[in-house]
């Protein structure tokens, strides 16, 4: 039975990296990243059962150090990237490896694992993405919807686009861009396009946010001041294409349409404090999800930029016997199409389960009606769509 009651998952140690496992559809799955400085950091695979309301863990030792971004390949369930802390010759540098899960745990599973399963187990090292000329790593992109042979890692102040070869053991750095200007330059987060045969990515730094051509690797639009403090992070609408959203720690998210970038399109002020983070749902792109320091998530339905603005088209054939028969009743002029009602803009739902600053949010993989949220303390919460608006948005 569906039940709109969230589930709650408590790690042991402090968090803020969080994935779906994206090349996995059927099974609803998310990896979380630890942050601990005295112990072994972990990845948990966390499976969640829906049917009976229950979450089922594994866990991968990551021991090379504290993870600060996690992402996972588009076409290899077994396959993930982390960027990870370490310190070398007395200095913190943050660096970022491809890995390999042991076999039996890549595809989601409904089984609790028997308590003999249940011990930690190790990644397997595929490759490190050199970084050693380029800074510290920020973050790892998967080229969207691609064969999981090409990812972008932003470095400090640079862009770098690899091709991973021989089974992703080795990662060969194919090209490569540098932020110029003055003062300290980096980057603090980025988003590969699945639009424009995927070949434009977003990125930010400062209170910036720029387009780049992977092609040419050159910068093609730039929004300065696109926040009035530093941008967090950024996501590209699955279904509108020159669609962006951006949010900071002028507490704002901000929607813009990437040919006309002076004005931002809509802005949301929900949040009280940082705004850490905001995804587009991939199927139904009016609902975004945001997390916050102010240690809450938000879920907002902005239908007047979405791609369907007038609500869901129904087809005829989506209509059951009785509306069919009211239709006749009314001797209409037959339609192929109906339209409902629009739904406005507004907030759906805003979750306080968390206790601290919310780092990561992310929708499932497998269930578009889905969606985790992580907070520094090691709370993962599990989340749905409230019912009311998903039979709204289907039916």
């Amino acid at each position: 039975m569906e039940d709109d009651a969230p589930v709650i998952y408590g790690l042991e140690f402090q968090a803020r990296a969080l994935t779906p496992q994206t090349a996995e559809t059927d099974a609803i799955r998310f990896l979380v990243g630890t942050q601990s400085l005295r112990y072994d950091n972990q990845i948990h695979i966390i499976d969640f059962d829906d049917e009976n309301n229950i979450i089922n863990k594994n866990v991968l030792l990551h021991q090379v150090g504290e993870i600060w971004h996690i992402s996972a390949s588009p076409a290899d369930k077994g396959v993930l990237a982390t960027c990870y802390n370490k310190t070398s010759d007395g200095k913190v540098v943050t660096c970022a490896a491809v890995w390999r899960m042991p076999k039996e745990l890549e595809s989601g599973s409904h089984e609790s694992p028997d308590d003999s399963s249940s011990n930690t187990q190790t990644l397997e090292l595929l490759c490190h993405l050199d970084n050693t000329a380029h800074g510290n790593m920020a973050c790892v992109m998967w080229e969207p919807m691609g064969d999981g042979k090409k990812i972008i890692s932003l470095a400090d102040n640079n862009i770098l686009l690899w091709d991973l070869q021989e089974s992703s053991t080795k990662a060969v750095l194919s090209s490569s861009s540098a932020l110029e200007g003055k003062g300290q330059l980096r980057f603090t987060s980025g988003r590969w396009s699945p639009h424009h045969n995927c070949t434009q990515i977003a990125t930010a730094n400062d209170t910036t946010v720029r387009g780049w051509d992977t092609r040419s690797m050159r910068q093609i639009y730039s929004i300065e001041n696109a926040h009035g403090q530093l941008v967090r992070d950024l996501d590209f609408n699955p279904n509108k294409q020159y669609y962006l959203a951006s949010c900071g720690d002028d507490c704002k998210v901000k929607f813009w349409d990437t040919r006309n970038v002076t004005e931002p399109v809509k802005t949301l002020e929900e949040h009280s404090h940082w705004v850490w983070n905001v995804r587009y749902n991939h199927s139904h792109d009016q609902l975004i999800l945001t997390g916050s320091s102010d240690s809450r998530v938000i879920l907002s339905n902005m239908v007047s930029i979405s791609s369907e603005p007038f609500g869901h088209m129904v087809d005829d054939d989506e209509l059951s016997d009785q509306e069919e028969q009211h239709q006749e009743e009314k001797i209409f002029v037959y339609r192929p199409f109906r339209i409902k009602e629009p739904l406005q803009d507004s907030v759906i739902a805003t979750y306080e389960e968390h206790e601290d600053s919310v780092y990561a949010v992310e929708w499932s993989s497998a269930d578009p009606w889905l969606f985790a949220s992580l907070s520094y303390d090691g709370r993962l919460v599990i989340n749905r769509v409230p019912r009311a608006l998903k039979y709204h948005i289907l039916l």
